[in-house]
Parts: C-alpha cells; sequence; structure tokens
C-alpha cells in the first residue's frame, strides 16, 4: 500500500496513531526484519551531544539513521559530516523543527526541499528518508518527499527522552516498554526543541538498551539493513 495515498486522505495526523499505522502500514511505521532493530536519532547535530553519541556507538561497533535538522547541520557542518564519515546513514527532519500541519503547502515544501538541498551538500550523502517533526506529516510534505526520493518512515518505541524529568532509567524502560525484534527506536541527540540536556539520559541509557537488544539476539543498525517492505 502506497503511504502517500493513504495519508493525504481526510486524516492529516494519521502518521501519529501507533496501532494503526502498524496495521496498514508497516513500512511506514518503522516495521522490519524480526531479528534486527533499527537505531535512530531526530533533531541533531548538536555541538555536545552527538560527539559524545557518535563515540558511544563507535565504542560499540553500532551504526544508526541520523535524521538531520537543515539548519542545525548549516550550523554545525562538521558535526554533521562527522557523522556520515562515522558511516552512519543521514534522513531529513526538516529544516526547522515545526509541526507541518501549521504550515501551508508552499512553506512545506520550501522546508522540505531547503532541509534536504542543505543535508546533501553539507554531508555529501544524498538522504534516502524522511521523519516528519512529532510524526506528523501533510499532504504538501509527502508529495514532496516523492518527489525527492525521500522514503518517510516512524518508530515503534521511543524513549520519552526530551523531557526535563527524562533519566537513563526511564528512557531505557520506555523504549524497552514497546520494543520488539523489527521495531524502530527513536532517541534524541540535541535538545534543540526539548529540555535543556536531556540528551544526557539518553547517552546514559544507550549502553543497557544495547546490551538487551543483544541479549535478546537482535542486531542493531540503520534503516538500511531493517529488511522494510515498502
Amino acid at each position: 500500500m502506497n503511504p502517500v495515498s493513504v495519508l493525504t486522505q481526510p486524516f492529516p495526523a494519521v502518521a501519529a496513531i501507533g496501532p494503526l499505522r502498524r496495521r496498514l502500514l508497516p513500512g511506514l511505521a518503522g516495521l522490519g526484519h524480526p531479528r534486527h532493530v533499527a537505531l535512530t536519532f531526530d533533531d541533531g547535530p548538536h555541538a555536545d551531544a552527538t560527539p559524545e553519541l557518535l563515540d558511544l556507538l563507535d565504542r560499540a561497533g553500532v551504526r544508526a539513521t541520523f535524521f538531520l535538522l537543515g539548519r542545525m547541520t548549516e550550523e554545525l557542518p562538521e558535526v554533521a559530516r562527522a557523522i556520515a564519515d562515522a558511516g552512519h546513514e543521514i534522513g531529513v527532519h526538516g529544516y526547522d523543527h515545526r509541526l507541518l500541519t501549521k504550515r501551508g503547502p508552499a512553506a512545506t515544501r520550501e522546508d522540505l526541499d531547503r532541509a534536504t538541498a542543505a543535508i546533501t551538500a553539507v554531508t555529501g550523502t544524498r538522504p534516502a528518508w524522511w521523519r516528519p517533526p512529532y510524526g506528523v506529516a501533510n499532504t504538501a510534505a509527502l508529495l514532496e518527499s516523492r518527489r525527492l526520493r525521500l522514503r518517510p518512515v516512524l518508530w515503534t518505541t521511543w524513549g520519552r527522552d526530551w523531557t526535563a524529568t527524562c533519566t537513563p532509567d526511564s528512557v531505557y524502560r520506555s523504549v524497552l516498554r514497546k520494543l520488539d525484534g523489527g521495531g524502530t527506536i527513536l532517541l534524541h541527540d540535541s535538545d534543540v526543541s526539548a529540555a535543556p540536556k536531556c540528551w544526557l539520559a539518553m547517552l546514559g541509557a544507550l549502553p543497557p538498551i544495547l546490551t538487551t537488544c543483544r541479549a535478546r539476539g537482535l542486531a542493531v543498525g540503520p534503516l538500511a539493513e531493517h529488511g522494510m517492505a515498502r
């Protein structure tokens, strides 16, 4: 089933409804091979969080998918390039972190075009994936993502790692609550649209998350290795 044709129906926020997207659009939901978990990060790059995360992932021997903001990529080009140079996959999260349903069609298309161009120019990598801010897409963005050959993808579980009260334990428990083989984890390597330094909880939670996945016999990697149905 074509995610564009479904999501351009009269329910523009359907992307945010977990059970519905799992049933109707497993690829959009981020469901992949049952022995694999996709690890993804939104809202970067960040001057402090992203380098620490890259070091952690390198030590763990894990690659991930980073959904970058165009504005932050232009502000921190060295950090954005470091993500690509380390072998991680690059995706588009928009130019600014704003809810698309509050934008008109022209502004939506401009945001996605500008973000894709900036991320491609800085990283030297043509992104293959797109994740809308807040997991909510409008018709204009879905059509533009198809024109740009960006595949939309959401997530099956998240760490709720954007709040002022999150801790490594709370992030770990939130991710594991709905983590199954074939799932996609959403975490954040930035506080650009979240509580200051909330990413510290993500960094503390990630090692035990990886350990638990391995104990369950689940490989962890980027979306390119996730084996998602189209």
